[in-house]
């Protein structure tokens, strides 16, 4: 008996020794996305008896990335951490973090070109595309009815959104043309839709960024765009920077015809419209005039694997990134958050299935997502100090909507954001 009893738990602690164990840390709180990711993640430990997954919900992103460099140095990494995207040249100077592709042969070639491009430095996929999206025009279509507009052609430029405010302005409405924050990611994208790199040295993907590309024609258009809206009364926000939160609420009130945000609130969009009782529509980011449309930047965040954790466990985290970004998976996840897919596969079943038949809102933003040409500039400004940089952005985007100069303000903008690359390059001579 005395054997028998000795022979079970040598069976079991062999048991608990083959177990492996994949910390998941994510920055969804929420319960629609942190529910989605913990089916996932039970019906992965379910086909897998030898691995289990554990997600959990670390912060935000800036939050959760800090707490894995902390975590790292005390030898204790989660080995799948979600980080978002201007995060990744910090993730990599970190050293906390090893390229997916490095960890075994994995088949890239599914995954939406512009949106691996981003995650791709040095020739290797640093990171599993996960949520991602980009910025888009929503409009009233009631309201731009009202105003003498054809909201079946909604503007595609600059000038285009400064003439239809103008013939709102002049309705007499009571409301305003644009609810429009002041965000470094609105800024970035622009950048690239002009094919100019934020950053020098190939938007800091040839080498570290020493300088920034803001006082240049591309920049100060950008700049000069914010003004005008200010300077002719048709702009409307909190005062906050990237409060987009706010201008949603503006929009959402149909106090302001149109506003920009990213392609994953379509869905908050739908039910702020269907609460106020408006028909909402969905267009292209409007362009600076007379430029050729290059594409956006992806945003959102990606699935990164620690260093310094067993093969096997490395293996695992790996092995449930690819699972949750499967085909079937992809598509399941942007029906239920408006994140884009990531999958080629993904957009063909969702094609297959109707999907873009019964929410036609959605066929803008993948054709602009689809159409990006995949370049240095669309690639996106890789900097370690990207956090930083985009709240300098801001700021000067705050400065010439209170009166000051776009040449005095693109100036001092791009003079502090290079200095704030300068100091963070002294880290790594």
């Amino acid at each position: 008996m005395k054997t028998f009893i000795t022979l079970g738990l040598l069976t079991l602690t062999s048991v608990a020794a083959a177990q492996t164990t994949v910390e998941f840390w994510h920055s969804f709180g929420d319960a629609k996305r942190g529910d989605w990711i913990k089916a996932r993640a039970d019906e992965f430990n379910k086909a897998h008896p030898g691995v289990t997954v554990v997600p959990s919900y670390k912060g935000a992103y800036n939050d959760s990335l800090q707490a894995t460099i902390l975590a790292a140095r005390q030898n204790k990494a989660p080995a799948l951490v979600q980080i978002f995207e201007v995060g990744s040249q910090l993730a990599l100077d970190s050293g906390v973090f090893q390229p997916v592709s490095g960890i075994k042969n994995v088949d890239f070639s599914d995954y939406i070109k512009p949106v691996v491009n981003y995650y791709t430095i040095g020739g290797k996929v640093n990171s599993l595309p996960f949520n991602s999206s980009s910025p888009v025009l929503y409009f009233n279509k009631d309201l731009m009815t009202k105003a003498g507009l054809n909201p079946k052609i909604p503007p595609t430029t600059f000038s285009a959104v400064l003439k239809a405010c103008a013939k709102i302005d002049a309705a007499k409405l009571g409301i305003k043309c644009m609810a429009l924050t002041p965000y470094g990611w609105f800024f970035e994208q622009w950048m690239s839709e002009q094919n100019v790199a934020l950053l020098n040295s190939g938007n800091g993907r040839e080498g570290r960024a020493t300088a920034a590309n803001i006082d240049t024609a591309a920049g100060r258009s950008i700049f000069q765009f914010y003004k005008d809206l200010s300077d002719k009364g048709y702009l409307t926000n909190t005062g906050k920077l990237a409060d987009t939160n706010g201008t949603n609420a503006i929009f959402g009130g149909q106090k302001a015809v149109f506003t920009i945000n990213s392609t994953a609130d379509l869905g908050n969009q739908l039910d702020a419209a269907k609460q106020s009782g408006f028909q909402l529509g969905v267009g292209v980011l409007p362009i600076v005039d007379g430029t050729k449309r290059n594409g956006v930047v992806i945003g959102g965040a990606s699935l990164w694997v620690a260093k310094n954790i067993s093969k096997p466990v490395a293996e695992a985290a790996l092995d449930f990134a690819l699972y949750m970004t499967n085909t079937a998976n992809m598509a399941s996840w942007h029906k239920l958050t408006g994140y884009y897919p990531v999958r080629n596969s993904s957009v063909s079943l969702l094609r297959k299935q109707g999907w873009f038949s019964s929410t036609p809102l959605q066929i803008t933003a993948f054709n602009q997502l689809l159409s990006t040409t995949s370049n240095v500039a669309s690639a996106g400004g890789l900097n370690g100090t990207a956090i930083q940089t985009r709240t300098i952005i801001e700021q000067g985007l705050q400065k010439v909507t209170s009166g000051q100069s776009v040449a005095a303000v693109a100036t001092s903008t791009n003079t502090e954001v290079t200095a704030a690359l300068v100091d963070y390059n002294k880290n790594f001579k």
